[in-house]
């Protein structure tokens, strides 16, 4: 534990200097080709193999332990939102509606650090550590991960665990947020076109109004989860998106409307998707309209192994101390990391980001989300820590 802290100071400035580059030069999900390059330019200076052509931009690191046992892999996403930065940094976005307010940017650079570390510390390693470099993780129900492992990136070695770590803005530098199963929601999409007649305003008898089909619609959705959903189970149907109408006095033919649905348990999910189609098919049907429903299953609830969700916890108490891991809710947000959990054993972990000036801190994917740096190190660290925990937890379960 020693030797990691001394190893990751030495690289600190540089693990904040990547983060900082990969800030001022932002790219959205499938366009990472700078990050890419920037990513294998870093492995290849600090000696790691690595293989490329996954899903476009994503990139394996290898390392090779100096002693056989089994592999670890460890994950980060790389890609930026649409997102307009608010901030004034020196290190602010300089692409227009482009910003990582996901924390992404932090990720990649703590795993490089990671990578940096591991790869001086072969002698203590037993097995392989893989560093996933994903891309396409805010694309959601698509995703990067799916279509990395499509693409064969464990296809030489695979991962007998894998973890994945996230800034957390509302944990404290120091903390982790560590839970034995739900971490994550599932997210579904959805876009609906409700369709009716068109007509001029004062004459609504000659038409079939649109938006006021689509306001009972989205009024009798919000009953699934009030009326619907056990209220000791989790669910959210938000509509985030509406558009329609053309002027003050035309009645619109038709408006659509997106949003979003929520949840962890799988058959909470089918039970909303469900309601949510017979609620909009049946009150269009009541006033004669049309809807046409585009329901997109996204990424499924991310769900930690309780086994390694524990040894990560074990890992953090050990590098930060014994309150260093708080209990912690799980969060509805979705996250692409679910798909390697459904594949392998693993768990996700939450790295406290929370900046000193508590009450201006911004949520995650706010125009104004920032990041207390002093977090960096403490990432790269606990990644190094728990995959070297992790071998030697395989290593003996195997020998024993």
């Amino acid at each position: 534990m020693t030797a990691i802290k001394e190893l990751i100071s030495t690289i600190e400035n540089e693990i904040i200097n990547i983060r900082r580059t990969l800030h001022q030069h932002p790219e959205l999900s499938n366009e990472e080709y700078q990050t890419s390059s920037l990513i294998k330019e870093k492995l290849t200076e600090f000696g790691i193999q690595w293989r490329d052509g996954f899903a476009k931009t994503g990139v394996l690191g290898i390392i090779h332990g100096d002693h056989p046992g089994q592999t670890v892999a460890l994950r980060a996403d790389m890609d930026a939102l649409p997102i307009q930065e608010v901030n004034r940094f020196e290190f602010s976005s300089k692409q227009p509606g482009k910003m990582h307010a996901c924390g992404h940017d932090a990720h990649t650079a703590m795993l490089l650090g990671a990578g940096y570390a591991l790869s001086r510390l072969k002698h203590e390693i037993k097995g392989t550590v893989l560093l996933v470099f994903q891309p396409a993780e805010e694309v959601s129900p698509y995703g990067g991960a799916k279509p990395m492992m499509d693409a064969g990136v464990f296809d030489e070695f695979k991962p007998d665990v894998i973890y994945g770590q996230h800034v957390w803005p509302s944990l404290p530098v120091g903390q982790m947020g560590i839970r034995d199963k739900e971490m994550m929601g599932a997210s579904d999409r959805f876009k609906v076109t409700i369709k009716g007649r068109g007509g001029h305003a004062s004459m609504p008898h000659d038409g079939n109004d649109a938006l006021i089909m689509t306001n009972q619609v989205i009024s009798s959705l919000q009953t699934i989860v009030s009326r619907n959903v056990n209220p000791l189970e989790s669910a959210v149907v938000t509509i985030g998106k509406i558009e329609g109408g053309y002027s003050y006095n035309v009645i619109p033919d038709q408006v659509t409307f997106e949003g979003t649905v929520r949840t962890y348990k799988k058959e909470v999910k089918n039970l909303v998707k469900d309601r949510f189609h017979t609620i909009i098919k049946q009150t269009v049907e009541a006033f004669n309209g049309e809807a046409v429903i585009d329901y997109y299953d996204g990424y499924p609830a991310t769900i930690n192994t309780p086994k390694w969700a524990q040894l990560a916890r074990d890992s953090a108490r050990n590098l930060l101390g014994e309150d260093s891991v708080p209990e912690v809710a799980p969060a509805l947000a979705g996250e692409d990391f679910s798909r390697f959990l459904l594949e392998y054993p693993g768990a996700f972990i939450w790295l406290g980001t929370q900046i000193e000036d508590q009450p201006n801190q911004k949520p995650l994917h706010d125009p104004g989300f920032k990041i207390n740096e002093k977090a960096l190190p403490i990432g790269s660290s606990y990644l190094t820590q728990v995959a070297i925990d992790t071998l030697n937890k395989l290593h003996k379960e195997r020998v024993s």
